[in-house]
C-alpha cells in the first residue's frame, strides 16, 4: 500500500529535486536556465513545501518556500501529485506575471527529466544517455528513500532501526552518493560521502541500472557477489527494506 502524502513528498524532493542534477548534465536543460533567475516554490496543504532556485545557470533545491518568486499552492498532496501526473494544472498565488517562465522554462525542464527517468529501451542504447539517465536515478532513488523512511508508515519502521551513520552507495569507482541517518531520520547526501559507517557496492553501471528498473534481484546480486556489502550491515538491510518500498511509489 502507498499513501498520498508520503507520495508529495517524493513527487517534491525527489522528482522535482532531481531537476539541479539535470541542469548539470543535460545541456539542452543547461540552456534553458542559463538567463534566468527565479525561484519557483510549491506549497502542499498538509504536505511537503521547497524551492527550486535558478540562478547563474544553475539550480538548487531548498526546503521552504517563504521567499520564492513563483509560489504554486496546492490544497492537498492529492493536487500536487495531479500536477506530477499531468491531470491538475496549478494557479500561481505569487509571480502571475511570470508564469511564462513556467510555460517556456520550467515544463520544458520536466519533460527532459521524464524523458531520462521514464526513458525509453531505444534512447537507452545510447551509452551517453544510459549514464546521465543512471545517475539520475541515482539521485532520485536516494532522495525517495529518505522521504519513504521520513514520511511511509512501512518506511518509518525500518527506519527506526538504523543506527545513526552514513551507509554509502556507489557504483564501480567513479559515482557515489550517502544516505544520512541520524535520530531514525534520513536524508540522502548527493556526493560521496567523507565517512561511512555502511556501504553498498554495485560492480557496474549496468548492474546498478538493472537493479532500478527491477530486472535483477538484490540478494541473488549479494550472492554472486556483483553488490557489494559491508560496514554496520543492519543499516544496509533496512535500507534495502525502505527500497523495496520506492519500487511502489515509483512504479
Amino acid at each position: 500500500m502507498t499513501d498520498q502524502r508520503t507520495m508529495a513528498y517524493i513527487n517534491l524532493h525527489a522528482v522535482l529535486g532531481t531537476i539541479p542534477y539535470l541542469c548539470e548534465l543535460d545541456d539542452n536543460a543547461k540552456d534553458l536556465i542559463k538567463n534566468e533567475n527565479l525561484s519557483v516554490g510549491f506549497a502542499v496543504k498538509g504536505g511537503p513545501c521547497g524551492t527550486l532556485v535558478f540562478e547563474d545557470g544553475k539550480c538548487r533545491f531548498i526546503r521552504g518556500c517563504e521567499s520564492c518568486k513563483i509560489k504554486l499552492p496546492f490544497s492537498s498532496p492529492e493536487k500536487f501529485n495531479g500536477m506530477i501526473d499531468g491531470t491538475v494544472t496549478p494557479i500561481p498565488s505569487r509571480g502571475f506575471t511570470k508564469i511564462g517562465f513556467l510555460l517556456k522554462k520550467f515544463m520544458p525542464l520536466t519533460d527532459i527529466l521524464s524523458s531520462y527517468l521514464r526513458a525509453d529501451e531505444e534512447a537507452l542504447k545510447d551509452p551517453v544517455f544510459f549514464e546521465k539517465s543512471t545517475k539520475l536515478m541515482l539521485h532520485l532513488i536516494a532522495s525517495a528513500v529518505a522521504q519513504i523512511g521520513n514520511v511511509d508508515r512501512v518506511g518509518r519502521a525500518s527506519a527506526s532501526y538504523i543506527s545513526d551513520g552514513t551507509v554509502k552507495l556507489e557504483i564501480g569507482d567513479d559515482i557515489a552518493i550517502g544516505l544520512v541517518a541520524k535520530n531514525h531520520k534520513l536524508a540522502a547526501l548527493h556526493r560521496a560521502p567523507k565517512s561511512f559507517t555502511s556501504y553498498m557496492r554495485f560492480e557496474d553501471i549496468r548492474l546498478a541500472r538493472a537493479l532500478f528498473d527491477g530486472k535483477v534481484n538484490a540478494v541473488a546480486c549479494v550472492g554472486e557477489g556483483k553488490i557489494r556489502v559491508g560496514g554496520m550491515i543492519s543499516q544496509v538491510d533496512n535500507v534495502n527494506r525502505i527500497l523495496d518500498r520506492v519500487a511502489l511509489y515509483l512504479a
